[in-house]
């Protein structure tokens, strides 16, 4: 199918990899993605003029402290404590302590695709060079990324400014040998997995520490897959509503092409295309025709409505507005990700600079409306799925999609069919929805009113990632749901498009002929979406 799909969703075919060569400027969000998820992940390194610029920074930095120079997080306490001057002789033991009291984060252990990420991006960043540390440290960060040597990272602890202090110190301390790690799933002492991968723990110089938490890429590691996740659930929607029109004899013109020109959102065009291209059809026509033998001036009831209900009809509506949102996010993650997001910085000219691109409001805001996109979509879908199992609105299918049993049959009268899973779905959305609350609206003042407005960025991209995955859950209901509709109403209102579908989700999710549970096939036909496997059995089709 020819779409305008979003780039994320761009992925080399196996055996395609490329090694990523980090530079600072280039990182792409597909590579991002193939690393932190890929079985095939490709190697990692920094690219040489990365390492002359980190050569040349590193310089100014070691001329400044012999200047004598109060250097924040070099030669001067953290955050409030600024004021603070330090001999340099003690900028190593300086940076020593950052990480001891950063250590305390809580919750939950970050995923390891997130982790992956996160290590990936905080590379990036430090590859272009502004940081003032030294290649060989970003090098083991690599190396470890590239072993599978993954910190155990608490999920919560970051207020989003200055970056994500508390997350990435466990990072930093990886690479000194301390802290515990996961390496292939097994958790095990970071000394232990160096020492066995061959690599040698660092002893962190002035800054180094410092250069290491003090960015964005926590919260970016999160975005990043969220993005990913919402551009596979955008297309799996458009699927969807294409299914549940068929299933439902529902009215085809709705996704004609010349009513999305008429209000030419981007994302709505392409959306009201997948649809079109998904259900076979041009959309021409409302598909009613003309009574010849009308007559008189009283009303006639026609054998079915002329327009299919709001979440049928608008749905190139509200899957395209988070086709837009997702081109926003992408362009903001970008950035994100390709910036120096530390501070202070060095600049090649001799100077050090003090700023605040540690910030994460971009972030913030971009998955703060990610969420609301998202969790609208859930919301589509479950609405999609009431009109399916509902006989009073699924034109002629079982109630709750029940198989069809003769009358005397023992079955008769003992089977609910899809019952529990409408209202599964409707928790799954009524959680989504409730996540829906801007978190970057609860900036908090802390650290001594040093840190006076922060981003909570973090808290709003792991709130993306937690909503996309309770949408994948829906999603993963609705398409057993529809092709249990579809196996009742008949295969051959099906496209070739939606007939992959059906093959596809039918190979994990066998034809409900009587009540069973259905927990397990909801995860498998889950990961299908989250993984792109129906996906590309569906262009395939």
């Amino acid at each position: 199918m020819t779409d305008q799909r979003s780039s994320l969703l761009t992925r080399p075919q196996p055996g395609e990899r490329a090694p990523v060569l980090l530079d600072g400027h280039r990182l792409t969000l597909t590579d991002t993605v193939a690393v932190a998820r890929d079985l095939d992940r490709p190697n990692v390194g920094v690219a040489a003029e990365a390492v002359e610029r980190m050569n040349v920074t590193l310089g100014i930095k070691h001329d400044l402290m012999s200047a004598g120079l109060p250097i924040y997080g070099v030669t001067a306490g953290f955050g409030d404590s600024n004021t603070r001057q330090v001999h340099p002789s003690k900028g190593a033991a300086l940076q020593e302590n950052l990480l001891s009291f950063l250590n305390c984060g809580t919750g939950e252990t970050a995923p390891d695709d997130v982790t992956r990420a996160t290590l990936l991006v905080r590379a990036n960043c430090l590859a272009r060079g502004y940081s003032a540390i030294r290649p060989e440290v970003v090098r083991l960060l690599l190396d470890c990324l590239n072993h599978d040597i993954l910190p155990i990272i608490p999920e919560r602890g970051s207020v989003g400014a200055s970056g994500d202090l508390v997350p990435l110190s466990y990072v930093a301390r990886m690479l000194t040998g301390e802290g515990d790690v996961r390496q292939n799933g097994v958790r095990r002492s970071a000394a232990d997995a160096l020492a066995a991968a061959g690599l040698t723990p660092v002893s962190l110089e002035a800054k180094e520490g410092l250069a290491l938490v003090n960015g964005t890429s926590f919260m970016s590691g999160f975005a990043v897959l969220a993005a990913h996740d919402a551009a596979e659930l955008a297309y799996a929607a458009e699927l969807c509503t294409a299914m549940a029109s068929q299933v439902l004899a529902g009215n085809p013109a709705h996704f004609a092409d010349f009513l999305f020109q008429q209000k030419p959102h981007e994302g709505v065009i392409a959306s009201a295309r997948h649809v079109r291209e998904m259900l076979g059809t041009s959309g021409a026509g409302d598909g009613q025709g003309a009574d010849q033998e009308w007559t008189g001036e009283g009303y006639r009831q026609l054998a079915r409505p002329i327009q299919d209900r709001y979440s049928i009809r608008c749905a190139p509506h509200v899957v395209g507005a988070l086709r837009d949102t997702l081109i926003w996010v992408e362009q903001m993650l970008e950035i994100e990700v390709n910036s120096s997001n530390d501070n202070p910085l060095f600049d090649p000219s001799g100077e050090v600079m003090n700023g605040g691109n540690f910030y994460g409001g971009h972030v913030g805001q971009t998955m703060d409306s990610l969420k609301i996109a998202l969790a609208s979509v859930g919301d589509l879908l479950d609405r999609q799925l009431e009109l399916i199992v509902d006989e009073k609105f699924n034109n002629g299918l079982t109630p709750n999609l029940i198989p069809r049993f003769e009358e005397e049959s023992w079955d008769a009268g003992l089977h609910h069919g899809f019952k529990g899973m409408q209202i599964s779905a409707s928790s799954l959305v009524a959680e989504a929805l409730r996540w829906t609350t801007p978190a970057t609206s609860f900036s908090r003042s802390t650290e001594a009113h040093n840190q006076d407005k922060v981003s909570m960025g973090t808290i709003a991209a792991r709130d993306a990632r937690s909503i996309a995955a309770l949408v994948q859950e829906v999603t993963a209901i609705h398409l057993i749901a529809l092709c249990q509709a579809a196996d009742l109403r008949g295969l051959e209102h099906l496209s070739p498009a939606t007939a992959a579908a059906h093959t596809l989700v039918r190979k994990l999710s066998p034809f409900l002929d009587g009540d069973r549970p259905l927990q397990d096939d909801i995860q498998r036909v889950r990961e299908a979406v989250r993984s792109g496997e129906l996906r590309r059995a569906v262009d395939a089709g």
